[in-house]
């Protein structure tokens, strides 16, 4: 029952190149970046990632992106990041835009056994039409666009209304970050850190962990745990050093005292 590892190094060495990986984090915050960077010197390649954004540039995704090791991104949002956007726009990376609660909902959904569920996000649009841009030419030409998806009527306690199928994301490996956790990987985010982690870890086949806090099995109430063990099949603790070292403002704004 004791999933703690070594090193950063030992937890992503099975990672292959090739493999998609559903990954924690919104903006700089529950970003796993330790495991990142271990990806990085690792040099798995074409890989695909499932994340709400890319990172920016030179941080969390952004590493693995400007190394040129991912193939293709499933996202939400794809701003403050400079690298990502000429990436896609040149034709080096493929990425698929999903509505921000949709993405949520596929990855739980993969994580919870469902294989694809409706919903009225994205009706009447190019979500449901297709035709969105997935992946351009060196010339700017579309090559790759989203296919149409099945849209089907419900009946609903406002009347008669259409509903998108989506698929749900099962990952090869899910990497996330957690404030606390237990040996036997149960684990606790801590306010906004909770994000997009927990349905990361839900959706990875192999789910690993970085956590700031390593406690023994039980001193982690049962009604405070986020995302159970039977999730996460790695934990990584890390040293104080690498937990400062990791924690970044994306925007500091400073103003006087009134």
């Amino acid at each position: 029952m004791d999933k703690v590892v070594a090193s950063a190094e030992e937890a992503v060495a099975d990672i292959g190149s090739g493999s998609t990986l559903a990954v924690g984090g919104f903006g700089l915050c529950g970003v796993p970046e330790v495991l990142i960077g271990a990806l990085l010197a690792q040099g798995a390649d074409e890989l695909e990632a499932v994340s709400n954004n890319c990172g920016v540039d030179e941080w969390g995704l952004g590493k693995l992106l400007k190394a040129k090791r991912l193939r293709r991104m499933i996202s939400s949002y794809v701003g403050e990041n400079k690298e990502f956007a000429r990436q896609y726009l040149s034709g080096e990376l493929e990425v698929e835009l999903t509505p921000q609660g949709t993405l949520a909902e596929r990855l739980r959904a993969g994580g919870s056994g469902i294989p694809a569920f409706f919903t009225p996000t994205g009706v009447g649009t190019q979500v449901a039409d297709g035709g969105l841009p997935w992946r351009y030419d060196s010339e700017g030409e579309v090559v790759v666009a989203s296919p149409a998806k099945e849209v089907r009527n419900f009946e609903t306690a406002e009347g008669p209304q259409d509903f998108v199928l989506e698929e749900a994301i099962v990952a090869d490996f899910g990497l996330v970050r957690a404030w606390k956790g237990d040996r036997h990987g149960n684990l606790v985010f801590r306010q906004s850190a909770r994000n997009f982690n927990p349905l990361a870890a839900m959706s990875g086949r192999v789910t690993i962990a970085e956590v700031e806090h390593l406690v023994e099995p039980g001193e982690i109430d049962a009604d405070s745990v986020h995302t159970p063990g039977v999730h996460v099949q790695r934990v990584l603790a890390l040293t104080p050093e690498q937990v400062e070292e990791t924690k970044q403002i994306e925007k500091r704004t400073v103003r006087e005292r009134g």
